[in-house]
C-alpha cells in the first residue's frame, strides 16, 4: 500500500468511528439454543417503549401470518410474526437489528438483559430499557407459554450482545486488503491525472474563450478585463476538481470498507450518507418541478402579453391606432404603469410557488420589507402619484417654456419622481412632483404653437401728448421688433387716466415664447427710440421735477450721435 493509501484508509477510520455513532448491521452467529425465536420491536426509548407496548397489546394472535427474520451479518437470529400497531414485522425486525448493533458497538455488557413480565405484554428490557415487546402472535408462534416466550427472546438478546463484532476469515481479509489497494491505487492515479490536466484545461477554455470574449462591456464601463476572465477560468476549474475530488473520496471511503464482510456495514452507512442527501435532493426537486412548470407558465405568459401590449402602446404613440379621447403622448407612460401593474401581479402569483414561501422566516422579511416601505417612502409614493396625474392632466410637455409657483423656464425633464426646469439663466431647478401639482402652473408654448401669445407692457405718457401720436409710436416700435408676429398685428390698450399721466398697454404676438425674455428687452429698446424719435416724453414712472420752464428730458438722436463720434475721435465733448 502506498503511503498516501494508508493515509486515505486512516481518515477513513477515523471518519466512520466519529460521524457514524451507532446503527451498524454486523454480523453475530446465531443463538446456542435450537429453538427458533421471534423477536419483537425495538424500542429506542422510554418515551417511545410505551407507544410500543400499548400497539403491541393491539397485535393480532394468529399462527398464518408470515414469519421475517432478523439477520446480523450472515445469521438468522429467528423471526418476527404480525404488526405491532401501525409497524409491520420487516420494520420492527429491522429496527431490531438496528438497535442490538448499537448496544453492541457500545459495549453492553449481556447481563444488563432483564424481562418485565408485569407489563401488557411483557418486554425485555436492557439496562433497564425496553427493547423488545413480545406481542401475542410472538408467542402464538412459539406454541409456548408467555413467560417462556418471553425468556428465549431475553437470552438471544443476552447472546447477540456477547458475540464479537469483527469475525473476517484471512482469505476474506486478504481479498479485502487486495481489492482496497486497488482502489487506492486507482484514486491514487485518478488524482495525479486531474492535477496534470487542471492546467491544460485552463489554458485550452481560456484560448478558445478569448478567442470571441476579449473583455466584457457594458457601453464604455469595462466589466471584466481578459486577464479577469482568465482568472474567473482558473476558480472555475479549481473548483470542478475540487468537487471531483470529494466525490471521489465519498465513492472511495464506502467502497474500502464494503470489502471486508465485517465492516460492510460501515460502508453501506457511508453510502446512505452520501446518497440520502443526494436522494432527498433528488426527491424535493421532482416534488418541486409542478411548481416550476407553474411559474415558467406565469413568466412566459407575463413575457409575451408585455410584448403584444408594447406594441399595441406603440402603434398608440405612432398614431397607427387611435382611441377617442387617448392622446399619443399617454401611450409611454400608460404603457410604463401598466407594464408595472402587470410585473406586479404576476410577482404575486410567483411568490406563493417559491421555495419555503410559506415559512415563518420568508413571511417576516416579507412584511418587515412592507413595513419600511409603507413608513419610508410616504414621499416618494406621493410624488410618484403626482408624476402620473400630471402625465393625464397634460399640463405641459419636455420643451414647453412654463412658470411653476416662481420657477420660469423650459421644461428639461418631466420624471416619475421630480420635474427639472432650465431657467433662461442657464439654472436648472428641480422641483418634487407633489409640490408640481399643489402649485399654479403657466404654460407659454401650448397656445403660442398654433395662436401666439401676447407680450406686454405699460407706458405712462402725460395728457399733453395726443393719443394717437402714442397709439402709432408704440406701433411702430413693435414692428422693429424680430419674432413679433405681423398678423395678428400688435395693438394699444389706453388702461389707465391717472391723476398727471395715461397708461397705455402695448400688446403684441409673438410664437416664440422661449425667446420672452430678449423680446421683451428688444421692445423695450425700440420704444424708446421711438419715443425719442417723436419728442415724447415718457414719464413712467411718475416723477417731479423743477424746470425753467423750456428744458426736457428728451435726449436727442442728433446729440447723441455727436457724442460717440467725438468719443470715437479721442476728443473731449464740449459742456453745453
Amino acid at each position: 500500500m502506498t503511503r498516501s493509501g494508508a493515509k486515505l484508509l486512516l481518515i477513513g477510520l477515523f471518519a466512520a468511528a466519529t460521524a457514524i455513532p451507532g446503527g451498524l448491521t454486523a454480523q453475530v452467529a446465531p443463538p446456542g439454543s435450537d429453538t427458533v425465536v421471534q423477536p419483537p420491536t425495538t424500542v429506542l426509548d422510554s418515551a417511545p417503549a410505551a407507544d410500543s407496548v400499548a400497539d403491541a397489546a393491539a397485535g393480532p394472535v394468529a399462527d398464518t401470518l408470515l414469519p421475517v427474520p432478523i439477520v446480523l451479518g450472515r445469521d438468522t437470529l429467528g423471526y418476527l410474526h404480525g404488526p405491532a400497531g401501525l409497524r409491520d414485522a420487516e420494520v420492527r425486525a429491522e429496527d431490531l437489528t438496528d438497535r442490538l448493533n448499537e448496544l453492541r458497538l457500545r459495549g453492553v455488557s449481556p447481563d444488563s438483559v432483564t424481562v418485565g413480565t408485569d407489563r401488557l405484554p411483557p418486554v425485555v428490557l436492557v439496562q433497564g430499557e425496553p427493547i423488545l415487546a413480545v406481542t401475542p402472535a410472538d408467542v402464538a408462534a412459539q406454541g409456548v407459554a408467555a413467560d417462556s416466550a418471553v425468556a428465549l427472546y431475553a437470552r438471544v438478546v443476552r447472546e447477540a450482545l456477547a458475540l464479537p463484532i469483527f469475525r473476517d476469515t484471512p482469505r476474506e481479509v486478504a481479498y479485502g486488503i487486495a481489492l482496497m489497494l486497488l482502489a487506492t491505487m486507482l484514486v491514487f492515479w485518478v488524482w495525479r491525472w486531474m492535477a496534470k490536466a487542471q492546467p491544460r484545461a485552463v489554458t485550452f477554455i481560456t484560448l478558445r474563450v478569448r478567442r470571441h470574449i476579449s473583455a466584457i462591456r457594458f457601453q464604455r464601463f469595462e466589466i471584466a478585463s481578459g486577464d479577469d476572465i482568465g482568472r474567473w477560468i482558473r476558480g472555475l476549474v479549481w473548483l470542478l476538481r475540487i468537487a471531483l475530488s470529494l466525490a471521489l473520496v465519498a465513492i472511495y471511503f464506502p467502497l474500502v470498507f464494503s470489502v471486508f464482510p465485517s465492516t460492510r456495514p460501515i460502508g453501506a452507512r457511508l453510502f446512505d450518507l452520501v446518497l440520502d442527501p443526494i436522494q432527498a435532493a433528488a426527491l424535493s426537486f421532482l416534488a418541486y418541478i409542478p411548481n416550476l412548470f407553474y411559474i415558467g407558465l406565469i413568466v412566459v405568459v407575463t413575457w409575451r402579453g408585455l410584448i403584444v401590449l408594447k406594441g399595441f402602446f406603440h402603434a398608440l404613440e405612432r398614431g397607427r391606432i387611435t382611441l377617442a379621447g387617448f392622446y399619443p403622448d399617454w401611450a409611454r407612460p400608460t404603457f410604463q404603469l401598466v407594464r408595472v401593474l402587470i410585473v406586479a401581479f404576476a410577482v404575486v402569483l410567483v411568490w406563493g410557488y417559491l421555495p419555503a414561501s410559506d415559512s415563518v422566516a420568508f413571511q417576516g422579511v416579507a412584511a418587515f420589507l412592507g413595513l419600511l416601505l409603507t413608513f419610508g417612502s410616504a414621499s416618494a409614493v406621493s410624488n410618484a402619484v403626482g408624476g402620473v396625474v400630471m402625465v393625464y392632466m397634460r399640463a405641459f410637455q419636455p420643451g414647453d417654456r412654463v412658470q411653476i409657483a416662481d420657477t420660469l423656464g423650459d421644461i428639461e425633464e418631466r420624471g416619475i419622481l421630480v420635474t427639472r426646469i432650465r431657467t433662461p439663466k442657464k439654472v436648472v431647478v428641480t422641483i418634487p412632483n407633489s409640490q408640481v401639482l399643489g402649485s399654479h402652473i403657466i404654460n407659454y408654448s401650448r397656445v403660442a404653437r398654433d395662436h401666439g401669445i401676447v407680450l406686454h407692457t405699460t407706458v405712462t405718457i402725460g395728457y399733453d401728448v395726443p393719443w394717437p401720436q402714442v397709439h402709432e409710436t408704440l406701433l411702430a416700435a413693435a414692428r422693429k421688433v424680430d419674432g413679433i408676429m405681423e398678423e395678428p398685428g400688435p395693438f394699444v390698450l389706453q388702461t389707465a387716466l391717472g391723476d398727471f399721466t395715461v397708461s397705455y398697454e402695448l400688446n403684441a404676438h409673438t410664437t416664440e415664447p422661449e425667446r420672452m425674455g430678449m423680446l421683451y428687452s428688444e421692445l423695450h429698446r425700440e420704444i424708446q427710440t421711438e419715443f425719442a424719435k417723436a419728442g415724447i416724453e415718457i414719464t413712467s414712472p411718475s416723477f417731479h421735477s423743477v424746470r425753467d420752464g423750456s428744458g426736457s428730458t428728451i435726449p436727442t438722436m442728433e446729440g447723441r450721435e455727436e457724442k460717440a463720434d467725438e468719443e470715437v475721435l479721442g476728443e473731449e465733448p464740449e459742456a453745453s
